[in-house]
């Protein structure tokens, strides 16, 4: 799990725009009209059609894509009850999650008020402007209260997450983990620790699933809940159990099929475990520190079905999996509530899904993902870029069938297809990205280890499982940093390619490269000096198998390091040259635009090679390719020049490759809006297609215009670039690089070598 410290956590949250959410106008706003329309007095026809039918507010304001996430601050997070204003920051992160994962626009709203009627009525006053509210951070037994007569009093959907949503994601969880174990839930023995919200919420499900509340043993801080108790909640009072032979947790869970956890860590033993039945599922859901540890759980018998609430281990609870889709369904159904029809309709989604072969951004042909349904995967990731379509859609089925949608579905597909284009393809891209890099880390040389933002970089890559790192660089002085930096090396290799004790390997290193590059001229001697360059010596490293990938860029001039490149690693033998591209991830959707960096002024075989191996690339990340070759003309109306060189390598690639999706030359505008391209030119090859790949006819322009994009739109995510066709996975950054761009050309860099190791291995 990455390490956070305070220092790191301010610093996100403080600088640039402080907080981590903004609205924006999302109507044209330039022109004198534009206001009139948007203000006074275009704004009053809107007004009078919500008044005649105020179902209208979904159709003329974003009352159909807006939630309130509200709390009074009385159990934020870990930190019990803090104050409403405290709590902003977590309400705020709770809306940039919907953001990012259901497009869903979020009014964070803090209420400082802790009496029920009166938290109550504030939010009861405020609903009209919503179109669902979640609850947030609210302590128990209170929340019970205020959520049943939110819902009761509210037209609009009203979820208490900390309830609900791990209470969905943990049984689609266990319904899964009882199919692995081979046991039938209305059979099974469950032990509940904890007697909260979620614990309240979670079993209630479990039991709507199937499971027997006589076979179901609650505990709280004083031990087992039994009916002979005196003054219980009626939440505690509705799991109370007749039995008189079990009053703590030891005794509870002798024989128990089940274990779930929502109360605090360390407290289930090995042996409690052991004491299990055959084939146990525990689920240790306690955060940051579970009930057990995942080593220790697994250590304890081989047949355990383990589960926790955090990243860094198998079958994570994770609500993320949950609430975005859940209010997306609902919202985009205009549903009066989220219903049990409707948490039952995520749940078997969720359960679902997880039986579902796994997205990769991987060409399947590569096999890189080897997630399987079973022990160690009975839960979607929460990166699975399918969960949008697949919970969104039940839930808005269970709201259309269960009759409290306002409007509904016909078009399935076509909804589905909404929900895909709805964030682009950018945090889809990168997450899918970091996560297939976790599965198979790989050992990435960073050449300029003593740069800042390298060696932060490489941290983190490590942090996130990513990658082994090695750093070359000098020990005493990289140690000096990362203590200036606060960054702990503990893990991290450091290779000094300068010191006395590096001599074989540098001489070895030499001796390959003198004779690969005997016919250029190349002496050992010559070679050798080379090896203290942390270019010859890192490249070199990945050369001879003693690294898997390479890093470099923010020092050197590239074309140092693209000599370099040639001379140690080569060009893969079926072309002539090797490129870069970058990705531009932004909300139309996800661009490759090539070559961004090596080749200066390419001619038409140069250009047919850039075009080859990008189709290669876009492949690569588990996307079609739909290429259009860039240049100021159209289909020929310029002869000479760029126009000239481009459409003679788009005829050469039509003659050789019939099946790729590639015209030109064309200019950008025609490339991107195929209603445009087609109707001007019917016979193009890429008709009804949507470009994603730009080709462009030098570097100037393909470098400008990936940078212009960037400088435009500061929203576009950029990737690269990501280097294609050299035979060994050498990647580049630039000077201006910042952590997080090196830690996703890393996790490129490892999916890369990774895909090397299984083509070696003819797998």
């Amino acid at each position: 799990m990455v390490k956070i410290t305070k220092e790191a956590a301010l610093e996100y949250h403080e600088n640039g725009r402080p907080g981590k959410i903004e609205v924006k106008p999302t109507k044209p706003f330039h022109t004198q009209t534009d206001l009139s329309l948007a203000y006074s007095p275009g704004v009053a026809f809107p007004c009078l059609e919500i008044q005649n039918n105020p179902d209208d507010a979904y159709k003329y304001t974003d009352k159909g894509n807006l939630v309130a996430v509200i709390s009074n601050g009385t159990a934020v997070l870990g930190l019990g009850d803090i104050g409403a204003l405290s709590g902003k920051p977590v309400m705020e992160g709770k809306g940039l999650l919907f953001k990012i994962y259901g497009g869903i626009d979020v009014f964070d709203i803090e209420v400082a008020e802790k009496d029920p009627e009166k938290f109550c009525e504030a939010v009861e006053r405020i609903a009209p402007s919503f179109g669902g509210i979640n609850l947030e951070d609210i302590k128990a037994p209170e929340c019970f209260y205020i959520e049943e007569r939110l819902k009761k009093n509210l037209d609009i959907p009203v979820m208490h997450d900390d309830q609900h949503g791990t209470a969905i994601i943990s049984a689609a969880g266990l319904k899964n983990a009882l199919e692995v174990a081979g046991k039938d839930i209305s059979k099974v023995h469950i032990v509940v620790n904890g007697a909260g919200a979620a614990a309240i919420s979670c079993t209630k499900l479990y039991v709507a699933l199937g499971a027997r509340k006589e076979n179901i043993v609650m505990l709280d801080s004083k031990g087992v809940i039994t009916s002979d108790r005196t003054n219980l909640t009626p939440q505690k009072a509705l799991f109370a159990t007749d039995r008189r032979d079990v009053h703590t947790l030891e005794e509870a869970i002798k024989g128990a099929d089940v274990f779930v956890g929502l109360s605090k860590g360390n407290v289930l033993s090995q042996d409690m475990i052991r004491s299990m039945a055959a084939n146990p599922i525990v689920f240790a859901l306690a955060n940051p520190v579970p009930e057990i540890s995942y080593e220790d759980a697994m250590a304890s018998r081989p047949d355990v079905l383990m589960s926790t609430g955090r990243s860094d281990y198998p079958n994570q609870i994770n609500n993320v999996i949950g609430f975005p889709y859940i209010f997306r369904g609902a919202l985009d159904v205009h549903a009066r509530a989220i219903n049990e029809e409707m948490k039952m309709a995520a749940v078997k989604a969720i359960a679902d899904l997880a039986k579902q072969p796994v997205p990769d951004v991987v060409n399947e042909v590569y096999h890189v993902n080897e997630l399987t349904f079973g022990p160690s995967y009975f839960i979607p990731k929460p990166v699975d870029p399918r969960l949008i379509t697949e919970v969104s859609a039940a839930v808005a089925k269970a709201a259309i069938e269960s009759g409290v949608a306002r409007t509904t579905i016909t078009d399935w597909d076509a909804y589905k297809d909404r929900l895909r284009q709805l964030l682009g393809q950018e945090t889809k891209l990168t997450r899918n990205l970091h996560a297939t890099a976790a599965m198979h880390p790989q050992r990435v040389v960073f050449a300029e280890g003593g740069h800042p933002t390298m060696m932060k970089a490489a941290v983190q890559a490590f942090q996130e499982g990513i990658c082994q790192p090695i750093l070359l660089g000098n020990p005493d002085r990289l140690s000096r940093l990362a203590n200036r930096l606060k960054l702990d090396l503990t893990h991290i290799e450091i290779v000094d390619m300068r010191a006395d004790k590096e001599q074989g390997r540098r001489a070895t290193y030499a001796k390959h490269l003198a004779e690969k590059r005997a016919r250029q001229g190349y002496t050992f001697e010559e070679a050798y000096d080379k090896m203290y360059e942390r270019n010859y010596f890192g490249m070199s490293m990945v050369e001879q198998g003693d690294a898997d990938a390479f890093i470099t860029g923010l020092y050197t001039k590239y074309s140092n390091t693209i000599k370099v490149a040639k001379e140690v690693v080569g060009i893969q033998p079926e072309y002539n040259t090797f490129a870069t591209m970058h990705i531009l991830n932004t909300k139309k959707g996800t661009y490759f635009i090539a070559d961004t960096l090596i080749n200066r002024h390419p001619d038409q075989n140069v250009l047919y090679d850039i075009a080859r191996l990008s189709s290669k690339a876009v492949k690569f990340f588990n996307v079609d390719p739909v290429i259009a070759m860039i240049s100021y003309s159209n289909f020929g109306t310029d002869e000479v020049g760029s126009p000239q060189k481009v459409h003679a390598a788009v005829a050469q690639l039509q003659h050789d490759f019939p099946d790729m999706a590639v015209d030109g030359e064309m200019q950008v505008n025609f490339a991107l809006n195929k209603e445009l391209r087609d109707d001007k030119y019917p016979f193009n090859a890429l008709k009804g297609k949507d470009v994603n790949t730009l080709i462009f006819p030098n570097m100037s322009s393909a470098n400008g215009s990936y940078k212009l994009l960037q400088a435009l739109d500061p929203d576009a995510e950029i990737i690269g670039p990501i280097q294609m066709g050299l035979n060994k996975p050498i990647h580049f950054t630039d000077f201006e690089s910042s952590v997080r761009d090196i830690v996703n050309i890393t996790a490129v860099a490892v999916i890369d070598a990774y895909v090397e190791k299984i083509k070696t291995k003819g797998l």
